[in-house]
């Protein structure tokens, strides 16, 4: 690296096309810690000033102020994100009892019983059913046939 105190030193900073020397490192960069250190300082300032904040908006909500009593409501009383649904449905312990259930969730969604999304979270979870039913019925196959085949040897000694 060029150092213009010392003579001695005679390697450029840059190069002729304004690229960095191979060694130097381009410039002393962003002071360490210094994001970290705004970060606290706003989380200082807003720590500071968030209960009278608090206050004033309450105030005004109780004086009438809808959208600060929409605020304040909204953090007391969070909007839910699903609701408990029920339908009418087969109980599902078999591929059979999947393909009523589906058409069970179906009807719902068609008839206005619960909306197109709670109709694919149904779905979802009979899907799910149908995929561990389908293993379990793999499984047993698998196995049946292993017995087979260990039958069959058994035979031909």
């Amino acid at each position: 690296m060029s150092d213009p105190s010392n003579p001695s030193n005679t390697s450029p900073v840059r190069h002729a096309n304004g690229h960095f020397a191979k060694g130097n490192p381009g410039g002393p960069g962003r002071p360490r810690n210094a994001v970290c250190r705004a970060a606290f300082t706003l989380d200082q300032i807003g720590a500071d000033a968030a209960e009278t904040i608090l206050r004033n908006i309450v105030d005004k909500a109780l004086a009438g102020d809808m959208r600060a009593a929409e605020m304040v409501l909204s953090r007391a009383w969070p909007m839910r994100r699903g609701r408990p649904v029920e339908i009418a449905a087969p109980e599902v312990n078999d591929l059979a009892d999947v393909v009523s259930a589906n058409g069970a969730v179906a009807t719902a969604v068609m008839q206005g019983e619960i909306t197109p999304d709670e109709g694919r979270a149904f779905s979802a979870v009979l899907e799910t059913q149908r995929h561990a039913i389908e293993t379990v019925e793999m499984e047993a196959e698998v196995e049946a046939l292993e017995e087979r085949v260990k039958r069959a040897k058994e035979n031909l000694r």
